[in-house]
């Protein structure tokens, strides 16, 4: 959880870039880098594997105030996709304050997603983590190739929504980003339920990335304030 430097009256938040292999999240990283101005970021890390690399850098956004007083610096960091590096997962995500899970948007690759879907919700709960309570969005990475599967059927297999059962919660909220979509909803059979914001991303282009790190920083704002 975020931790608080008096000293530099800074407040750091940790926020994980999850998904299966090769789906862009390195990608991500790597755009934000090289588009965040060198004297408000930190060194970029990279522990390479055999197949990708895992990336870890912090840096401190000028653009989105302060908290009582404090500044927040954001540490970004990237898991690693094969499921056999799950011990590594397990411990980037130790005291995440931010969740961003990058999909692959191609059709043979719905199947890698939701099994990394699944080892997130694990890998969460293992630390007592309710994932329903912490800042998290979704990015549905490639939707430039010709095989990308359709925004629909990523949300019906990745983001079908958890049921909400606390009273105060139970009204319908619009997606301020989806026009004519909702993030909270009441379903025919009585349920309501609440999905996770979503955003479109061509990460080697840098399409949706800042879109994305945005939500998820403003949700890890309110957490604060």
């Amino acid at each position: 959880m975020s931790m608080i430097n008096y000293a530099s009256r800074e407040i750091n938040c940790k926020i994980v870039y999850y998904g299966p292999g090769l789906g862009g999240k390195t990608t991500n990283l790597e755009h934000v880098y090289a588009k965040t101005k060198p004297d408000t970021r930190g060194k970029l890390i990279s522990l390479a594997t055999e197949t990708e690399r895992t990336l870890f850098f912090d840096f401190l956004p000028v653009d989105l105030g302060t908290i009582r007083g404090f500044k927040t610096r954001f540490h970004l960091y990237t898991v690693p996709g094969q499921v056999y590096y799950n011990a590594s997962r397990k411990l980037i995500l130790k005291g995440v304050d931010g969740l961003v899970f990058v999909a692959d948007s191609q059709v043979e690759r719905m199947e890698a997603n939701q099994e990394s879907m699944q080892n997130l919700y694990d890998n969460m709960s293992e630390y007592g983590y309710d994932i329903t309570k912490l800042p998290f969005v979704l990015q549905y990475n490639k939707r430039d190739l010709p095989n990308a599967a359709s925004v629909q059927q990523l949300q019906a297999a990745l983001n079908p929504g958890w049921e909400v059962h606390e009273t105060a919660r139970q009204r319908l909220t619009p997606d301020p980003d989806h026009p004519n979509e909702t993030l909270v909803e009441q379903l025919s059979t009585g349920e309501w339920v609440e999905r996770v914001p979503y955003f479109e991303g061509v990460a080697v282009t840098g399409d949706g990335v800042f879109d994305t790190l945005k939500a998820v920083s403003k949700l890890v704002l309110k957490t604060l304030a």
